[in-house]
């Protein structure tokens, strides 16, 4: 007899189906590296364990409730849910780290580590998502001059060039577009982490 793997789009619209032994699968399948995801960013045994248990009540509730619409991308969708909570944990207890409104505002560094292993590529995929969200906020102007410079690598001469303004204008609209973008950011109290 021939073992086939059934794909994780298959066990989840079973189980929406009524058959409990689908989530069985689906966890078994995926625990080691939602757990190992977790644990490696509280370092607590109990606490991972907690944080897993939240995880998977939250994408039970979702399958019950007819609300999940991720067609074939359910460990990446479950790893955003526990990220979201390994988040929400910090939050409660002021352990994430912010971003001070000192020195260079480096929040495209994140979006830079070009070695990434699963787990990484979600949470960056999420925070590039949140960035862009961010990013959108912005007046047109900032806007144009930071997706310029940030995503199309342009120099500021160039910007000059292309928006027919002096380079310290170009500058400036840059500088504002960071200095709005912390004020977003502390107004939401959004955390960007890798």
């Amino acid at each position: 007899m021939q073992y086939e793997l059934i794909s994780d789009a298959t066990l989840v619209s079973n189980y929406i189906k009524g058959d409990e032994c689908a989530l069985e699968t689906l966890i078994y399948r995926h625990k080691q590296k939602i757990y190992s995801f977790i644990y490696s960013k509280v370092y607590d045994k109990d606490i991972a364990e907690d944080i897993f248990q939240d995880t998977f009540i939250k994408v039970i509730r979702t399958l019950k409730a007819g609300s999940y619409n991720e067609e074939g991308k359910f460990l990446p969708w479950v790893m955003r849910i526990a990220h979201n909570l390994v988040i929400d944990f910090f939050r409660k207890n002021n352990r994430m780290p912010k971003f001070d409104n000192t020195g260079e505002f480096s929040i495209f560094s994140v979006l830079s580590d070009s070695s990434l292993n699963a787990e990484k590529t979600i949470i960056k995929e999420q925070v590039e998502n949140d960035v862009r969200r961010l990013v959108d906020e912005l007046p047109n102007d900032q806007k144009e001059v930071l997706l310029m410079r940030m995503y199309n690598d342009m120099s500021f001469k160039e910007i000059s060039e292309r928006t027919g303004v002096s380079i310290n204008t170009a500058l400036g609209r840059m500088r504002y577009a960071l200095i709005n973008l912390r004020k977003i950011i502390d107004k939401h109290n959004i955390v960007l982490t890798n």
